[in-house]
């Protein structure tokens, strides 16, 4: 059976691709700080959350081995980024909630934006494009929350895959109309990163279930 080559990644998807493990990286590690693991626990929390995404696109899309076990750099940037974190907590016990929460939605940006990207390179419809993108913006969060015992953002928090799911879709759309894709992707991001804080900062939230009342 002859085989398919897969499309090669751009630098601009690859820089951002490297951009997003970076973030999700130090943010991972401040959540594994403040839920006071040792350095062992917050390097994996960080590698975690810095590569699940991008490794749930990557399998979904039948990129194997994923680009994050193909390139030494995703596993390094996570790794310093992890133990950098560590180190400044531990010289100065310094946490921010609401740095970690930017941290999260800058990186909930990005990925959500390299997960569309790349699902576009690989001929998606736009649909599933979109789609993908919000997996990878919501994929390594989601593997941590359940690691560190609770219960997933994406499940819980304001606007939070909505916003990955807007960043995605502006990325394709942009793409699909042949916006450069520099100019595309940036969109993208700036789409997500401010919904997903104005949300934070609003309370934004879906509509939820409302319980039946006790008969």
């Amino acid at each position: 059976m002859k085989l398919i080559p897969h499309p090669r990644s751009t630098t601009l998807l690859l820089a951002i691709d490297l951009v997003g493990t970076g973030l999700f990286a130090a943010e991972g590690a401040s959540v594994a700080v403040n839920a006071r693991l040792d350095l062992l626990g917050v390097l994996v929390i960080a590698i975690v959350t810095a590569t699940g995404g991008g490794i749930i696109r990557d399998v979904l899309l039948g990129d194997a081995p994923p680009s994050s076990m193909r390139d030494w750099r995703y596993f390094s940037i996570a790794l310093v980024a992890g133990a950098s974190v560590f180190l400044v907590h531990s010289a100065t016990h310094f946490e921010n909630s609401s740095l970690i929460t930017l941290l999260d939605a800058a990186g909930l940006s990005f990925f959500a934006v390299a997960g569309a990207a790349k699902a576009v390179q690989f001929g998606l419809t736009p649909l599933l494009c979109i789609m993908l993108g919000g997996i990878t913006g919501v994929g390594g969060g989601a593997i941590r929350d359940v690691l560190i015992s609770r219960v997933p953002m994406v499940l819980r928090g304001d606007i939070y895959a909505t916003a990955a799911l807007l960043g995605a879709a502006v990325t394709v759309i942009c793409l699909r109309l042949k916006v450069p894709p520099a100019i595309a992707s940036s969109l993208g991001i700036v789409s997500c990163f401010v919904l997903r804080m104005l949300a934070v900062h609003f309370h934004w939230n879906l509509p939820g279930a409302v319980p039946a009342n006790p008969s």
